[in-house]
């Protein structure tokens, strides 16, 4: 009776021990988790976003590093209430920049779109619906570029040859689809995540912070990045920078 005791005794003991060794490392990689997540979250606040390991070979997160180059890019989905201040600001420094347009948006505000392309800036493709491409198919991946190509064309008889993927969602599929339409496909070096942040300073800084030749800058026409617009033409041109446009600065012309 004792050593059939004696063995229940040591079965359990056995079962408690690899029980604690399992929550240990269960606590181990809820703590490694936390700290990627801190991490990618200071990341994402700084603005500052490196190159991920998904990346795909040929698309582009900055132009030429060695040049004096530096584009604000401008993503338009949604509304124009800060347009014609950002227009006026870009025409009164005479800077010539890209504007990334969505289908939907491009077809309720065909005079926005005209001004835009009438003012020289250089007009090019952010899809149609907004979706995250990474999520579609090849089929719903055409779609989504080519209808937007389509109405540009029939609306300015502009053939557009950049897609900026919306929320920078893409996978090899993406990339692919968009060069068989003759898309390269663009990201960005740095993002004021003017969208989210309403601060004049905080986009300030995020937009010129660590600036250099080749930077592709993240922007939407909200209205604290046209308050923030004269300070950061200023920073760039003051310190040597050519404020261009997305092809120019890749060397697509």
């Amino acid at each position: 009776m004792n050593i059939v005791y004696l063995v229940f005794i040591n079965y359990c003991m056995k079962k408690i021990h690899f029980g604690v060794i399992k929550v240990k490392r269960w606590a181990s990689n809820i703590a490694i988790a936390l700290i990627i997540l801190v991490i990618g979250g200071f990341a994402i606040f700084a603005g500052v976003n490196a190159i991920p390991v998904t990346a795909v070979s040929g698309v582009y997160y900055n132009g030429d590093t060695s040049s004096n180059k530096v584009t604000l890019m401008i993503n338009v989905y949604w509304g124009t209430e800060y347009l014609d201040d950002m227009l006026q600001i870009l025409e009164n420094n005479n800077v010539k920049t890209t504007f990334f347009v969505g289908g939907t948006w491009a077809v309720l505000n065909e005079d926005y779109l005209t001004k835009i392309y009438e003012a020289g800036h250089e007009l090019a493709n952010h899809g149609y619906h907004h979706k995250d491409h990474d999520k579609l198919d090849e089929a719903g991946n055409l779609n989504e570029i080519s209808t937007t190509h389509k109405i540009i064309k029939e609306l300015l008889d502009v053939d557009m040859n950049l897609f900026a993927p919306p929320s920078g969602a893409y996978d090899k599929l993406t990339v692919s689809c968009a060069e068989s339409l003759g898309y390269h496909t663009i990201m960005w070096t740095r993002d004021t995540i003017d969208w989210r942040d309403h601060d004049a300073n905080l986009i300030y800084q995020r937009a010129i912070k660590n600036a250099k030749g080749g930077d592709l800058i993240l922007m939407h026409p909200t209205e604290a990045t046209v308050q923030a617009l004269p300070n950061i033409i200023d920073y760039f041109t003051e310190n040597g920078f050519t404020l261009t446009t997305v092809s120019d600065n890749i060397g697509l012309v």
